[in-house]
């Protein structure tokens, strides 16, 4: 459900020689906008599960979603600043990220607390395919930055993923 947009806007000012061309950068820093927006709807659906969560697993949930946001909330500027360091403006409206995240906002009515463990697995599915989408620009660019930077997000949501799904099992 990924939405298509533009290619960001170069940025003004000296020109950028970094050894990756300004075609593969923008496209690199495209997929980063993409990634940018799924972890930053990731991050506030999640704190608001922390604020919402009810039920016999409310203490369990609400710790593990502090840790989870927490966690999404320090990769944004890692995300967002790469994207700038390949010359291109990071987004950052609701608006840019409504229009290039390919997760949902979270429901405007709290769900149950295991609606919760499953829309946020979801979630952390959807920002792993993103980020896993984006290792073909960087990897035929030579972006070993971008690529190490993917790899720790990969780790990060496949195992959070992961521990979500465990609480689903019966």
């Amino acid at each position: 459900m990924a939405k298509k947009s533009k290619a960001p806007a170069k940025s003004s000012g000296p020109a950028i020689n970094i050894g990756i061309s300004e075609k593969d950068r923008m496209a690199i820093a495209g997929g980063l906008s993409r990634l940018l927006a799924d972890t930053y709807t990731l991050y506030l659906t999640t704190h608001n599960f922390h604020w919402n969560v009810t039920g016999p697993m409310f203490n369990t949930l609400h710790a593990m979603f502090m840790t989870q946001y927490t966690e999404l909330w320090n990769a944004v500027d890692p995300i967002a600043e790469r994207i700038r360091s390949l010359g291109s403006p990071a987004p950052g409206s609701y608006a840019q990220f409504g229009a290039l995240a390919s997760i949902k906002d979270a429901p405007s009515k709290p769900p149950k607390a295991m609606e919760m463990v499953k829309i946020l697995v979801d979630g952390h599915e959807a920002v792993a395919r993103t980020a896993r989408s984006i290792f073909p620009l960087a990897d035929a660019a030579g972006d070993e930055p971008t690529a190490d930077l993917l790899t720790q997000r990969l780790t990060v949501h496949e195992q959070t993923a992961w521990m979500l799904r465990s609480l689903l099992e019966d």
